[in-house]
């Protein structure tokens, strides 16, 4: 009966049989479709890491994308833009699905004893697609120009962090304050590309180390790449001739042009059609839990947000447990309106679950003392998959608890411009970070260009750069604790729910591999995976 399994998982990998004909005669079998789809799971996972395929092309369905997209990576803040980054920039390290630090533009680094000074050691023998050798003086240039105030870059938040920069022989040396062990992981942050000259002269021409050179761009319709012939790294990636990220921000639209075959790989797949489309013969639905999380972020100095009574109400008054089962459909967890769950180091498991209330909704609603004119939430497809039926529920329990929520539903082109951290209150969606620091470093020290709430505490700042400078994990551990709990308490997020990265992708897509950072394996899956019948 074995042999005959193997040869029948081989007609699948083949194409010349179905996944249901294959969990058909395994039950004749006597085999149960649990095990035959573990096994056809099992022989799918083996085949996506045999030997990388050169040749052919990868197309990505991606959400994310606006016609007022750049190729800046300073100002890259939703997908699409991130998955151009990487096809074309590399930064000094990455993060490892692990939660590793890898080494990229940087082949090595050390710290002090005390972390307050760091030395990178800056590759040779790299060159930018423009044919031009990259230098240390490149990349202190680049760190330089996204700790430049005027730069709005994603990354300032972190960057602030820094006091001096320095080039000593082949080795970028950064000098802190207060000592931070995490360093590292805040140098990794995507917006910190490696550009020549740092991108002063023209941040958004495209040219960088990466894998692929810029062929198309075409900002909210498409964005083409050619392989970079002269790669440092082609044994690794850079595999196809030519990729294409299609914007398609319509959940329907991408779930269709993956079973039809016009791309290779969406992202977000709407997770009510996730187990429908996970028994297509030519696909799968690959998912991983992470630290995304889909949100509704309210403006903390703002009326009527300004008053902490109104932002309790609308905490109270939103049902994660439904959220989680009618939006995520299981793919994902409860959140706890703070960005940290149980995904990160030094996670506090303690901190109390804020559970769904009227009662208490209505409570916080009458202190507040609101006038009871509309609240509108600003929510788009876009924003997350779901979010437009997510807000909906959110409606039904506020109006239960006499709180007069009222959806406005915006354009997805422009949402991420128009919308996300100028509007008072809307739908947003956060990838989460590799650890604690850097996450409240982009989005909650009150210096943060990308304080999307608008969350501005000496205390909060202060407890940051304390932790940052401790190095005992359990006494770093309760001051994220105390972090998280006035974050809850106080702050303007509302987090109904951590979700799972859901993407899909087709049987012919090799090197497929989870990573728990971000979607689309981090966004590097069309720069790591291959095509095995090229």
């Amino acid at each position: 009966m074995n042999d005959q399994l193997e040869y029948m998982t081989g007609q699948v990998a083949k194409g010349t049989m179905t996944r249901r004909e294959f969990v058909g005669r395994a039950a004749a079998l006597g085999v149960t479709a649990a095990v035959a789809n573990t096994m056809l799971a099992n022989n799918a996972q083996a085949a996506s890491h045999g030997t990388p395929i050169r040749g052919g092309s990868i197309k990505i369905g991606s959400s994310g994308g606006e016609s007022t997209n750049t190729l800046d990576p300073a100002l890259t803040a939703s997908s699409v833009p991130l998955d151009n980054l990487r096809h074309l920039y590399e930064s000094l390290v990455e993060v490892s699905a692990e939660g590793d630090i890898i080494p990229r533009m940087a082949e090595s680094f050390e710290a002090s004893a005390d972390a307050k000074t760091w030395a990178f050691k800056i590759r040779k023998g790299i060159q930018f697609h423009n044919g031009k050798d990259m230098t240390p003086d490149d990349v202190l240039k680049t760190m330089q120009r996204h700790s430049d105030e005027n730069s709005k870059s994603g990354a300032l938040g972190i960057m602030r962090g820094i006091e001096n920069m320095k080039i000593d022989g082949d080795n970028l040396i950064v000098e802190l304050g207060v000592g931070n062990a995490d360093l590292p992981y805040l140098m990794a942050d995507y917006h910190l590309m490696i550009q020549p000259g740092g991108g002063m002269d023209n941040p958004g021409a495209g040219i960088g180390t990466g894998p692929y050179t810029l062929e198309v761009d075409e900002p909210g319709v498409r964005h083409g790449f050619t392989r970079n012939e002269n790669y440092w790294d082609a044994d690794n990636r850079g595999f196809t001739d030519y990729n294409e990220v299609l914007v398609l921000n319509d959940a329907t639209a991408r779930t269709a042009a993956l079973q039809s075959g016009q791309v290779q790989m969406i992202n977000r797949v709407d997770p009510k059609v996730a187990s429908l489309l996970n028994r297509a013969p030519n696909l799968s639905v690959q998912s991983v839990a992470g630290r995304g999380h889909y949100v509704f972020i309210a403006h903390v100095d703002t009326a009527p947000f300004d008053n902490n009574d109104l932002r309790l109400a609308l905490k109270y008054a939103i049902n994660r447990e439904e959220m989680v089962d009618k939006i995520l459909r299981g793919y994902g967890s409860v959140g706890n309106d703070m960005p940290i769950n149980a995904a990160y180091p030094l996670f506090d498991e303690t901190i109390e679950q804020r559970e769904f209330s009227i009662e208490k909704a209505r409570e916080h609603y009458a202190k507040s003392g609101h006038d009871g004119s509309p609240i509108v939430l600003r929510v788009a497809d876009g924003a997350f998959a779901g979010a437009v039926d997510a807000a909906s529920l959110f409606l039904e329990t506020a109006k239960a608890a006499g709180i007069p929520l009222e959806i406005k539903r915006e354009p997805n082109d422009g949402y991420w411009s128009e919308v996300w951290n100028k509007q008072p209150f809307c739908a947003s969606y956060w990838g989460g970070r590799p650890v604690q620091d850097q996450m409240y470093s982009t989005a909650y020290l009150s210096t943060a260009d990308w304080n999307d709430t608008r969350w501005k505490r000496p205390e909060f700042d202060a407890m940051l750069l304390e932790a940052r400078a401790e190095l005992d994990d359990g006494k770093r551990k309760a001051i994220y604790s105390k972090m998280g709990t006035m974050l809850r308490d106080e702050g303007g997020l509302i987090l109904p729910m951590f979700n799972d990265f859901v993407d899909g992708v087709a049987n012919n897509v090799g090197g497929w591999s989870a990573d728990p950072n971000a979607e689309l394996m981090n966004n590097k899956a069309p720069i790591k995976c291959w095509i095995k019948d090229a």
